[in-house]
């Protein structure tokens, strides 16, 4: 069985325009309350988090490895005064190497995972963010060994909570197969995600 090892996990966030969709929070706004926004996955604010992802050990031979950059647009929708609809599209670029055989590599788009999460256009009044809807799974690798080959759909949920400076909560989807080529393995497959983020009161 190929064991794969996650070496390093880094991200960045960039924001690129609040237009009419972002919503300053109550009391105030300047960079500390950007970067709380920014921080949290279903404010109304249009980012674009960056991460990266270094896999070795599979293959063959366990001496493969696979650089995977995730771009992650997040882009809200205004539906009325109490809900909005935020997209979020996970688009990956993947180089790999020594994975399907030795001295092969491969370069490209991977597939895309886009999720829908509907959320109240407000926190409750204990901080609390939540937002739940579909994800789906779309078959846009570029060659054979970066994608799974399948479409497939299934159910997707986050849940922070706004504690002061602290951001935290947890991501959560799952996802089956429901179509594609018939000769690649059929995708039952859980991830959750739980993340931590701390605003200074210098934030720039």
């Amino acid at each position: 069985m190929t064991r794969w090892t996650t070496a390093a996990v880094m991200a960045g966030w960039l924001a690129l325009a609040t237009a009419a969709a972002a919503q300053a929070p109550d009391g105030g706004g300047g960079d500390a309350d950007l970067a709380q926004q920014l921080a949290n996955p279903l404010a109304s604010l249009i980012s674009v988090p960056l991460q990266n992802n270094l896999d070795f050990g599979g293959g063959p031979a366990d001496e493969g490895f696979r650089y995977v950059l995730n771009i992650q647009p997040v882009v809200p929708v205004t539906l009325n005064a109490k809900s909005n609809l935020i997209s979020r599209t996970i688009l990956p670029i993947v180089h790999q190497s020594d994975l399907t055989a030795p001295g092969g590599s491969q370069t490209g788009l991977g597939d895309t995972v886009q999720s829908l999460f509907f959320s109240p256009a407000k926190p409750t009044s204990s901080g609390i963010v939540w937002g739940a809807g579909p994800v789906f799974l779309l078959p846009t690798a570029t060659d054979r060994a970066l994608g799974s080959g399948k479409l497939g759909m299934g159910p997707t949920a986050v849940v922070l909570r706004i504690d002061g400076r602290l951001t935290y909560g947890i991501l959560m989807n799952h996802i089956w197969s429901v179509a594609g080529k018939a000769d690649r393995s059929d995708i039952s497959a859980t991830f959750i995600q739980p993340f931590f983020s701390y605003t200074s009161p210098k934030a720039t």
